[in-house]
């Protein structure tokens, strides 16, 4: 049951608006909170079930804020400790967005104090005063958020009255100057900039990151992905607190070798209806244009969901009356590998769940997929694994360390057959938004159960097979609406929605707002772009004008509207789209988009 929502008077909104002005502060009052601005992350702070981490969007001053989520019984209560002067009296203030957003302190001696906002939307300063008591020597600041209620942003929170140290106490240090940043390798960058007086350490900001504690006036940033910008500020630290963050400076990591597959910089990818018949009608192999660089054969099906037994067969005369023979195909398949296109297997589809429950269904996989590779002479392996192929067992809760059963064998299916075919087995995955980036809020069925168990349930698999990944791409379409690094929520159709989601997987997350379980980083690479071909393809098409919107955004940073990327992407590796059958149907209009845009 959903905890009742507390009631505030006229009277008392009518004092918090006025708190919301605070008193003037004395000429000797100074701020007392430590990583107020949260521009060290979470420095200073403890937030309640790991509910808090810092963002770089939105804030209301400086580079970063605190995002917390409340989640089950948890409110997402973060709180510091706070050295103050006894019999004094103190300004307690901060800047939130959110509904029912709070703020107040205990400990103080006399009276505690606390005000709220229930009206989400654009930033509202709360405030609020009190007084210590005669031999109250700290106080507990806190902000929290309510039970059932979305995430809510803290920025700015400062503490303002007597100094309980008086003169002589460590003065905030200056912003740090002269930063520069330099591409060491394809995944690294070399930092300096010049030592700050009375700075006993620093503190590196990258968009997207959590931030790095140093303590000499230089630093080297590794695991970074290839052929991207970043963009670097540093702050210093003393006893006083943070100092202001220091001017931006990028750098672009050069290009990196491996994990393409053998695929073109730039590639797009397609589904052939190879298997059945719809409104968009049949393709034979031999009439896919140059323009697509990988194939994807839709579907391979298992004979039941729990078999693990995958069969594919191509689509009846009696629905393709054009349909080729399995020797043309065949043929046809050599035809385009010999252009240097890659042919695969796509396992799933919307009508072909796959569960696999056991060792026994794991090894027919195996077995089963081999050999339709085999037969068909294919160039690897696609997961389009949707519906309820893949759900959490309850109790499963880290993504780095999977226990259930139809996640860990099909990881290890896959790495079965990787190791059968080589380094030159092309994998590829397709799933769907509520697979994956919906992860960032959700996983499974919660510490608490209650969720929808397949939440974030791709999350281990593409973890798992990372390096083994040479292409991730998401359906950014039939998905509701999602929220995105900037705490959000984005919907299909325009460039915005693809330029969160795809930020997403280039920059990664905390899974669940847990930031001691962060997503790591894809390479640029290894990401695509999916998206529908037509209108009747599926909902969520977007126009060529909006997909080149996006494209700019993610590679050039141009085009990016609202939306603030944590990063410069030129070696995006392309674009996936369902389906080739409709952009014949379309008259070629992706595939002719692509071309232009990447000068194929």
């Amino acid at each position: 049951m959903r905890r009742a929502l507390p009631f505030l008077t006229a009277a008392a909104l009518a004092v918090a608006g006025f708190l919301a002005a605070g008193p003037p502060a004395a000429a000797a009052d100074a701020d007392l909170v430590r990583n107020g601005g949260f521009e060290a992350g979470l420095d200073g702070w403890s937030c309640s079930g790991g509910s808090g981490a810092a963002v770089t969007a939105p804030v209301h001053g400086g580079g970063s804020a605190l995002r917390a989520t409340p989640a089950g019984q948890d409110n997402a209560r973060c709180a510091q400790a706070v050295t103050v002067k006894p019999d004094s009296t103190y300004t307690l203030a901060a800047w939130v967005q959110g509904a029912y957003v709070y703020l107040g302190a205990t400990g103080t001696g006399t009276t505690d104090v606390s005000t709220w906002t229930q009206t989400p939307g654009a930033w509202k300063q709360l405030a609020t005063t009190f007084r210590t008591g005669p031999s109250t020597t700290s106080v507990t600041v806190y902000t929290h958020g309510w039970y059932g209620q979305p995430a809510h942003v803290t920025d700015d929170l400062t503490l303002v009255g007597p100094d309980p140290g008086g003169p002589g106490q460590p003065q905030l240090p200056a912003a740090p100057t002269g930063l520069t940043a330099s591409a060491t390798s394809s995944t690294s960058v070399a930092l300096s900039w010049s030592a700050v007086p009375g700075a006993t350490s620093y503190t590196v900001h990258r968009d997207g990151a959590a931030p790095v504690s140093v303590t000499s006036a230089s630093a080297s940033v590794t695991g970074l992905a290839a052929a991207t910008t970043y963009t670097f500020r540093v702050s210093a630290v003393n006893a006083a607190g943070v100092s202001p963050q220091s001017a931006p400076a990028s750098a672009t990591t050069p290009g990196g070798g491996g994990g393409g597959g053998g695929l073109p910089a730039h590639a797009l990818v397609g589904y052939l209806h190879a298997s059945f018949a719809n409104g968009s009608g049949h393709v034979r192999m031999a009439d896919v244009p140059a323009s697509w660089d990988v194939i994807n054969l839709a579907f391979g099906e298992p004979t039941s969901v729990t078999s693990g037994d995958i069969r594919f067969r191509l689509c009846p005369v009696a629905e393709c009356p054009n349909v080729e023979s399995v020797a043309e195909f065949k043929a046809a398949i050599k035809a385009k590998q010999a252009a240097g296109k890659k042919v695969l297997i796509s396992i799933g589809g919307q009508n072909g769940q796959v569960q696999l429950a056991s060792t026994a269904t794991r090894d027919a996989f195996v077995s089963s997929v081999g050999a339709i590779i085999d037969e068909y002479g294919l160039d690897g392996l696609d997961i389009d694994f949707e519906g309820h192929s893949l759900s959490l067992a309850t109790g499963d809760t880290d993504f780095r360390a999977p226990t259930t059963p139809v996640v860990v064998n099909l990881i290890a299916a896959v790495k079965t057959l990787k190791a059968k075919y080589g380094p030159d087995f092309v994998l590829t995955m397709a799933p769907e938004t509520f697979f994956v980036q919906l992860g960032y809020q959700y996983y499974g069925s919660g510490p608490w159960g209650g969720q929808d168990p397949r939440a974030g349930a791709y999350l281990p698999v593409i973890h798992a097979l990372r390096d083994d990944l040479t292409l991730l791409h998401v359906q950014d379409y039939n998905s509701g609406s999602i929220m995105g690094l900037d705490n959000q929520y984005h919907s299909m159709g325009g460039a915005d929605f693809h330029i969160a989601m795809t930020d997403m997987l280039l920059t990664g997350f905390p899974v669940a707002g847990n930031t001691a379980r962060v997503f790591p980083a894809l390479r640029p690479d290894q990401v695509a772009i999916g998206l529908p071909a037509t209108t009747n393809a599926g909902n969520g098409h977007t126009s060529p004008a909006e997909v080149n919107k996006a494209l700019n955004c993610l590679t050039k940073k141009t085009d990016c509207g609202t939306y603030r990327t944590h990063g410069t992407w030129p070696g995006l590796r392309g674009l996936m789209t369902w389906s080739i059958n409709w952009d014949r149907f379309g008259g070629w209009e992706f595939s002719r988009n692509f071309d232009a845009y990447f000068g194929g």
